[in-house]
């Protein structure tokens, strides 16, 4: 009996130590996390591919991999993700069989079947992904009394209307002008930039309003507008050049007086629309003037002032949101250039977008908005020979769309971070894995992690102490919805 009673402590131990054993692994809450898939060398393409549960993990070791999430620091709150509906885009789609136009819309404007865009640019007057250059008034009217958008008519107007009616009216679109008409430039050409004349400013600004009207007017409501599509690139293709100083004066003077006094105070007015190279320098021109500030919703942004990585200079976008943290900073246009037919399914077409996407919106991005939603089997069509790739391509031999993989790399965000989300803190503790993270207006998480390394790297997905095992296969983006 004493033998026995000597025992008891040390069977009260071991029982503990299994008992706290098996507690270790019990979930450590009851949230389940669904991973959502897109990999190189797989069938994955947006693919529910694991459903993962949460168990107590504490501090982790230095040697841990992990991406900590902290869903209570919230910054920027999303305006949506969309795509522009180009002259390009909308001749190739009226190209296309019924079936392959259902499947178009379905795929970017599907919330369950597609992508979820509700975003969209479309060009004021041509553009270089049109076929012809065009403008909407007959040379030298200054009254504008001949504004006509019949030539939208035909294709584009169509395109847009199908694309509201794909995401039930959800959708916001802005416009942009890529170059006045030329007798109201001092070049008198819409190509090879030039600048807007002085006597011209009042009538240009009243452009825009009647352009907008025009559209509305066919029931196509405009959410926003930018002053100038790359307003210091010069182009031989329509184009035209605004300074800093150019483009605050108009805008304080023109444009803004002009939006208000006709009732459209509400329309987001978007400078700069260029890239990220020179975005401080023209943010604090345009910004710095009160006058000017005022009238200006957002800075948009281009990324084609480098190819590389790190060169990418998001650090410009975070100094925009250090000196003037009330703007909102969108990008506006991107695409891969110099089309190659042999390079449709290069993986590094989407890993470009997963790279530029997680770091504009870590530096206060609130929306993304990529170039042409269709192009053909040639990149185009394009009257200046500006061929590009797009998510999407048609290859009018056969009838056919050929989704490239920044298809699916853009709808890793655009599908699971809906308009309304905020973003919340997101940290990787490897190179390796970028990661960025967003809570919905439902409540749910969604965290994307992007590994464009050959490894296949095992990490911990960790919230407040507790993680869930996840695996980054090479070349890959996951979107971690934790519900």
């Amino acid at each position: 009996m004493k033998k026995l009673i000597a025992l008891i402590p040390v069977i009260l131990v071991l029982t503990a130590m299994k008992n706290g054993d098996k507690k270790e692994h019990k979930p450590a809450n009851t949230k389940k996390v669904v991973v959502y898939t897109t990999a190189e060398g797989t069938n994955y393409r947006l693919t529910p591919t694991d459903t993962l549960h949460f168990t107590h993990m504490g501090q982790p070791f230095e040697t841990q991999v992990c991406v900590f999430i902290d869903p209570t620091k919230t910054f920027q709150q999303v305006t949506g993700f969309g795509g522009a509906l180009t002259d390009a885009a909308a001749e190739i789609f009226y190209k296309l069989p019924d079936a392959a136009k259902k499947e178009l819309l379905q795929a970017y404007y599907d919330t369950e079947k597609g992508i979820g865009y509700t975003m969209a640019r479309t060009n004021i007057n041509s553009c270089d992904f049109s076929s012809d250059s065009y403008t909407y008034v007959a040379d030298n009217d200054t009254s504008l009394s001949t504004f006509n958008i019949e030539h939208d008519r035909k294709f584009k107007i169509p395109l847009i209307k199908e694309a509201m009616k794909a995401c039930n009216n959800k959708l916001r679109l802005f416009v942009s002008p890529w170059s006045p008409p030329a007798w109201m430039k001092d070049n008198n050409s819409m190509v090879q930039g030039g600048r807007l004349k002085d006597e011209s400013r009042k009538s240009w600004a009243n452009y825009y309003i009647k352009f907008i009207r025009a559209y509305e007017a066919e029931g196509m409501p405009v959410w926003g507008l930018s002053v100038q599509n790359e307003p210091m690139a010069k182009q031989r293709w329509e184009s035209c050049i605004y300074t800093g100083e150019d483009e605050r004066d108009f805008v304080k003077s023109y444009l803004g007086p002009t939006l208000h006094r006709s009732g459209m105070a509400d329309k987001k007015l978007i400078m700069w629309d260029h890239n990220r190279d020179l975005i401080y320098q023209r943010a604090s021109t345009m910004l710095s003037d009160p006058d000017a500030a005022k009238y200006v919703w957002g800075i948009g942004y281009h990324w084609y002032e480098t190819w590389t990585g790190s060169g990418m200079q998001f650090q410009n976008m975070q100094k925009v949101m250090e000196a003037f943290p009330g703007t909102h900073l969108i990008f506006t246009e991107g695409c891969i250039e110099a089309f190659d037919y042999k390079r449709i399914y290069d993986w590094k077409l989407g890993e470009r977008y997963g790279h530029s996407m997680i770091n504009d919106f870590n530096n206060g991005t609130v929306g993304y908005i990529d170039w042409n939603i269709l192009l053909d089997e040639n990149g185009g069509p394009n009257h200046a020979g500006n061929f590009c790739f797009a998510p999407i391509h048609a290859d009018l031999r056969t009838g056919k769309l050929m989704y490239t993989n920044s298809y699916y790399y853009i709808g890793q965000f655009s599908k699971f971070v809906h308009a309304g989300a905020k973003r919340i803190i997101a940290s990787s503790n490897r190179d390796k894995l970028e990661t960025t993270a967003f809570i919905n207006p439902d409540g749910k998480l969604a965290v994307i992690v992007m590994n464009n390394s050959d490894d296949k790297i095992p990490y911990h997905l960790w919230i407040k102490g507790d993680a869930a095992d996840v695996t980054a296969l090479p070349h890959s983006m996951v979107t971690l919805v934790v519900e």
